[in-house]
Protein backbone atom coordinates (compact mmCIF):
# COMPACT_ATOMS: atom_id res chain seq x y z
CA UNK A 1 0.00 0.00 0.00
CA UNK A 2 1.24 3.48 -0.80
CA UNK A 3 0.25 6.51 1.28
CA UNK A 4 0.99 10.20 0.90
CA UNK A 5 1.22 12.45 3.93
CA UNK A 6 0.91 16.23 3.62
CA UNK A 7 1.74 18.49 6.55
CA UNK A 8 1.07 22.18 6.82
CA UNK A 9 3.15 24.34 6.87
CA UNK A 10 5.50 22.19 4.78
CA UNK A 11 8.98 20.82 4.15
CA UNK A 12 10.54 21.37 7.57
CA UNK A 13 7.65 19.62 9.27
CA UNK A 14 7.77 16.79 6.73
CA UNK A 15 11.47 16.23 7.45
CA UNK A 16 10.71 16.16 11.16
CA UNK A 17 7.88 13.66 10.63
CA UNK A 18 10.04 11.47 8.42
CA UNK A 19 12.73 11.34 11.12
CA UNK A 20 10.11 10.52 13.74
CA UNK A 21 8.61 7.70 11.69
CA UNK A 22 12.05 6.28 10.88
CA UNK A 23 12.83 6.17 14.60
CA UNK A 24 9.61 4.30 15.44
CA UNK A 25 10.45 0.56 15.37
CA UNK A 26 6.93 -0.53 14.37
CA UNK A 27 6.71 1.89 11.45
CA UNK A 28 10.34 1.43 10.37
CA UNK A 29 9.87 -2.35 10.23
CA UNK A 30 6.88 -2.16 7.90
CA UNK A 31 7.17 1.03 5.83
CA UNK A 32 9.67 2.92 3.71
CA UNK A 33 9.44 6.72 3.75
CA UNK A 34 10.57 9.15 1.07
CA UNK A 35 10.20 12.91 0.72
CA UNK A 36 8.95 13.98 -2.69
CA UNK A 37 8.30 17.21 -4.45
CA UNK A 38 5.37 18.17 -6.53
CA UNK A 39 5.45 19.61 -10.02
CA UNK A 40 6.34 23.30 -9.76
CA UNK A 41 3.65 25.83 -10.51
CA UNK A 42 4.11 28.57 -13.07
CA UNK A 43 6.69 31.01 -11.77
CA UNK A 44 8.15 28.62 -9.16
CA UNK A 45 11.80 27.62 -9.31
CA UNK A 46 12.31 23.88 -8.89
CA UNK A 47 10.11 21.61 -6.82
CA UNK A 48 9.03 21.97 -3.24
CA UNK A 49 9.21 19.04 -0.87
CA UNK A 50 5.59 18.74 0.06
CA UNK A 51 4.77 15.03 0.28
CA UNK A 52 6.01 12.26 2.53
CA UNK A 53 5.39 9.02 0.70
CA UNK A 54 5.08 5.75 2.63
CA UNK A 55 5.17 2.36 1.00
CA UNK A 56 4.00 -0.31 3.40
CA UNK A 57 4.64 -4.00 3.37
CA UNK A 58 4.06 -7.05 5.52
CA UNK A 59 3.50 -6.32 9.16
CA UNK A 60 1.87 -2.94 8.43
CA UNK A 61 -0.22 -1.70 11.33
CA UNK A 62 -2.53 1.22 10.68
CA UNK A 63 -2.95 1.70 14.43
CA UNK A 64 0.82 1.94 15.03
CA UNK A 65 1.16 4.40 12.16
CA UNK A 66 -1.68 6.64 13.39
CA UNK A 67 -0.32 6.56 16.96
CA UNK A 68 3.15 7.52 15.69
CA UNK A 69 1.63 10.43 13.73
CA UNK A 70 -0.31 11.61 16.77
CA UNK A 71 2.73 11.34 19.05
CA UNK A 72 4.83 13.35 16.59
CA UNK A 73 2.10 15.96 16.21
CA UNK A 74 1.98 16.46 19.98
CA UNK A 75 5.69 17.36 19.98
CA UNK A 76 5.18 20.21 17.53
CA UNK A 77 4.69 23.73 18.92
CA UNK A 78 2.03 24.62 16.32
CA UNK A 79 0.33 21.17 16.10
CA UNK A 80 0.25 21.03 12.29
CA UNK A 81 -2.63 19.74 10.23
CA UNK A 82 -1.80 16.30 8.82
CA UNK A 83 -3.48 14.90 5.72
CA UNK A 84 -3.12 11.26 4.68
CA UNK A 85 -4.07 10.25 1.12
CA UNK A 86 -4.54 6.82 -0.38
CA UNK A 87 -6.24 6.98 -3.75
CA UNK A 88 -9.59 8.69 -3.23
CA UNK A 89 -9.42 8.30 0.56
CA UNK A 90 -8.35 11.42 2.47
CA UNK A 91 -7.92 11.44 6.24
CA UNK A 92 -7.29 14.73 8.04
CA UNK A 93 -5.84 14.80 11.54
CA UNK A 94 -6.47 18.00 13.46
CA UNK A 95 -6.54 16.93 17.10
CA UNK A 96 -5.52 13.96 19.20
CA UNK A 97 -8.94 12.88 20.37
CA UNK A 98 -9.62 9.16 20.80
CA UNK A 99 -12.42 9.48 18.24
CA UNK A 100 -10.09 10.92 15.61
CA UNK A 101 -7.48 8.22 16.25
CA UNK A 102 -10.14 5.51 15.91
CA UNK A 103 -11.64 7.06 12.77
CA UNK A 104 -8.23 7.38 11.09
CA UNK A 105 -7.23 3.83 12.01
CA UNK A 106 -10.52 2.38 10.70
CA UNK A 107 -10.23 4.33 7.43
CA UNK A 108 -6.66 3.11 6.82
CA UNK A 109 -7.60 -0.47 7.66
CA UNK A 110 -10.55 -0.28 5.24
CA UNK A 111 -8.27 0.91 2.44
CA UNK A 112 -5.83 -1.89 3.23
CA UNK A 113 -8.66 -4.44 3.14
CA UNK A 114 -9.78 -3.10 -0.25
CA UNK A 115 -6.23 -3.46 -1.57
CA UNK A 116 -6.17 -7.09 -0.47
CA UNK A 117 -9.59 -7.74 -1.95
CA UNK A 118 -11.11 -8.57 1.43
Amino acid sequence: MQLEVHVEPGAGELRSLQGWLRSDPDVRRSAVTELRGSTPRSGDMGTALDVLQLVTGNGWSAASFVMALMAWRQTRPQRPRVEIRRGDTVIVLTDCSPEEIERATRALEAVEDEDRGA
